[in-house]
């Protein structure tokens, strides 16, 4: 029974052919493309407020140098928005939940902020290890301290990410399997906890959006201190 809670975040295989590169590829099939002529659609116009509004909450803070960045982060957005509610569908492969992705995506985008800002103010970069003012005894402890808080960074954007889509996918499928065996015998509890499970489906959607804002509004913030 426990190994069975598990085998949802097992990568998807067809006769030996993994299959996360079509569950990765997929959602970019469901986004309206802009027609030819001047005026949109309902949802292509909702589409390009949203864009809009995120993008320009999320740079406001950043100089002309990280507005660059617009085009990443906004479609990095919508591609983990996507994959996290389209992993909330039965029978759905959710890839976020694989540490090895979201650590493939955390590692780099740190590391390049990381590389601006040695390349464009080494000083600056190099500043944030040690805060002004402090004892020269120590120095040295608080430059390691930082240091290690520097690299952890990206594990902690990975870690986030996967745990809290996996804590909900999994707390789901443990309150569905708790409905349909109470359900011949407790159907009045049945009902109250088929209730509790709708309610946290809703509470997985609002999560799933939020960990893909807070994804990229994490590296974001990394870049404002390169920039």
């Amino acid at each position: 029974m426990m190994t069975s809670f598990f085998d949802q975040f097992a990568s998807p295989s067809f006769l030996g052919i993994p299959l996360i590169a079509i569950a990765i590829a997929l959602p970019w099939t469901l986004f309206p493309t802009p027609p030819s002529r001047w005026l949109n659609n309902r949802l292509i116009t909702l589409q390009t407020w949203f864009i809009n509004r995120f993008t320009n909450q999320l740079l406001t803070p950043l100089n002309t140098g990280g507005h660059k960045w617009a085009l990443l982060f906004a479609s990095l957005m919508v591609f983990l928005m996507t994959i996290n509610m389209l992993g909330l569908l039965p029978y759905t492969f959710t890839p976020t939940t694989q540490l090895s992705l979201n650590m493939g995506l955390a590692v780099p985008l740190w590391l390049a902020t990381v590389i601006i800002g040695m390349r464009n103010q080494p000083t600056v970069a190099l500043g944030h290890l040690l805060p002004e003012g402090t004892p020269v005894p120590l120095i040295p402890v608080l430059i390691i301290i930082e240091t290690i808080s520097l690299f952890i960074r990206p594990l902690a954007l990975g870690v986030r990410l996967t745990a809290n889509l996996t804590a909900g996918h999994l707390l789901i499928q443990l309150i569905a399997t708790a409905v349909f065996v109470l359900l011949p015998m407790m159907p009045t509890v049945a009902i109250l906890t088929a209730a509790v499970l709708f309610l946290l489906t809703l509470l997985e959607v609002a999560v799933a959006m939020i960990q893909a804002y807070v994804f990229v509004l994490l590296l974001s913030l990394y870049l404002q201190e390169n920039v």
